[in-house]
């Protein structure tokens, strides 16, 4: 699986992206260059934010809301507490949950803590540009 996270104001615009993918027909630029392809699935970001930066229990942790689901692909909305808490992170709170990320097993085996540092400063990225844009955060799912 392939995801590609961006923004949009809402969801009617979000479910345009598949057919369109281009950020000038869309309103915003997050669908272009400062969109952000992963091998990370949107359930473990918000997991790992959620629990790993805000302490929220696992158990917790709010689904994801089904925007667009194609034979193709699919579309989800990530819950904004899921990028919002990133903004007023320093580093020692980025370095600490990176380090407890790359403890945890997945099914590659755990991850470079520096890698996941590395991630997270991009999600904080994306996290500004999502409030400047006034835009919520969603992804892009395909096989």
């Amino acid at each position: 699986m392939t995801y590609k996270y961006f923004g949009a104001p809402d969801g009617a615009t979000a479910a345009r992206v598949p057919i369109s993918m281009r950020p000038e027909e869309l309103g915003g630029d997050e669908l272009g260059m400062n969109g952000m392809f992963t091998k990370i699935k949107p359930e473990t970001m918000a997991a790992m934010v959620l629990t790993g930066i805000e302490g929220v229990p696992l158990h917790k942790v709010p689904p994801l809301e089904l925007v667009v689901l194609h034979p193709d692909y699919a579309v989800v909305k990530l819950p904004m507490t899921v990028v919002d808490p990133l903004r007023g992170i320093g580093e020692e709170t980025v370095g600490a949950a990176a380090f407890i990320w790359s403890t945890v097993p997945d099914r590659g085996g755990p991850r470079d803590a520096f890698n996941v540092y590395q991630l997270l400063h991009e999600w904080q990225d994306f996290s500004h540009r999502l409030h400047e844009a006034g835009h919520q955060p969603y992804c892009l799912v395909w096989p």
